[in-house]
């Protein structure tokens, strides 16, 4: 992975991947030792896409947005309301 996209598999993060027909969802992360792959079909309907991504581009999401992707809510509908953050 490091050579295919330039990102650390073991920094930490979560990488996401969906498959072509947007039925079958991966979470591949590393845990100290070893890596932890989490899978996830779905027996009617599709995983959704956020609208920046093409499904081959590399897009950062947030916790929100993974949560809401495995749900099937489709995030153009969502609205989130003002929160304080500390950036």
């Amino acid at each position: 992975m490091r050579n295919g996209l330039g990102l650390d598999p073991a920094s930490g993060d979560v990488y996401v991947f969906i498959n072509r027909r947007r039925d079958r969802l991966k979470l591949l992360v590393w845990q100290g030792d070893g890596y932890a792959l989490y899978y996830k079909r779905l027996e009617i309907g599709t995983f959704e896409y956020p609208r920046q991504c093409g499904g081959g581009d590399i897009h950062v999401l947030n916790w929100t947005e993974l949560v809401l992707i495995m749900q099937g809510i489709a995030l153009e509908s969502v609205r989130h309301r003002k929160r304080y953050s500390q950036k």
